[in-house]
């Protein structure tokens, strides 16, 4: 139980990857701020599995492009568990797979608000009493879009590498204050947006008709990611900071991506 007596804050963690982080830092001793927009139900489900394990928890709304909503969010955590120790940053959405020409102002604003000012928002807000903590963490939920950067794609595309030199920026400007700063990249993950997406670009109904082409034969589960994350801000991570560790099986050579 190596996060015992930290709070951890997970945006988006009421399904997918952000539940399934929740739940691994939850098992690791972490008391956790479950933060969700709109699916109260879900959230307050993972919240129970967390009480379940014998941690504290609770759901928190808010929709992290929001400045004022964050700091509400923010402020409440503080004094409902206690200072932030542990942020991950996993709340997403994806882009409607537009050329650029095609792409409305207003989606560009909303992936990239999403995403990357959110990020943002809740460094700016966690770290005045993380920094005073014995240690911080800072865990920046990226893509492997960033990797290859396809077509058709830019708003997520734009708002994910802004994250990333978000973390990049943010880990120097905290590494003084033992505040460490790392990115995870998933590539396809057994999500319900990553059924959507592989239904919108491949046709596909079960992403089991893709485990054959996948790396280990098998798509990627949200467990995997958070596995990613759990060892970013465990005591066996004592060294590393602003670095990126891509979780996609060594190289997901898929279209989409």
């Amino acid at each position: 139980m190596t996060l015992t007596g930290r709070i951890a804050l997970v945006s988006g963690a009421g399904r997918g990857i952000g539940r399934a982080i929740a739940l691994a830092l939850a098992e690791d001793g972490a008391d956790v701020a479950v933060n969700y927009r709109r699916d109260d139900v879900a959230a307050n489900s993972v919240v129970e599995q967390i009480k379940a394990l014998g941690r504290r928890a609770i759901a928190v709304p808010a929709s992290v492009d929001d400045f004022d909503a964050d700091a509400a969010m923010v402020a409440h955590v503080e004094a409902e568990l206690g200072p932030i120790g542990i942020l991950v940053h996993n709340a997403g959405i994806a882009s409607r797979g537009l050329s650029v020409e095609d792409t409305e102002p207003r989606e560009l604003q909303r992936v990239m608000a999403t995403h990357a000012f959110a990020g943002h928002y809740l460094a700016k807000l966690v770290l005045p009493k993380m920094r005073q903590l014995e240690r911080g963490d800072i865990v920046m939920i990226s893509s492997v879009a960033t990797r290859s950067l396809r077509g058709n794609g830019a708003p997520y595309n734009m708002a994910k590498s802004a994250l990333e030199a978000l973390a990049y920026s943010l880990a120097k400007e905290v590494r003084a204050d033992g505040v460490r700063v790392n990115i995870v990249a998933p590539g396809l993950v057994e999500t319900e947006m990553g059924k959507r997406l592989m239904q919108a670009t491949v046709g596909i109904e079960s992403l089991r008709e893709l485990d054959a082409q996948m790396p280990f034969e098998r798509v990627c589960q949200p467990e995997d990611v958070a596995n990613a994350v759990r060892f970013f801000v465990s005591k066996q991570n004592s060294y590393m900071t602003g670095e990126r560790v891509y979780v996609d099986g060594g190289g997901q050579d898929f279209r989409s991506y």
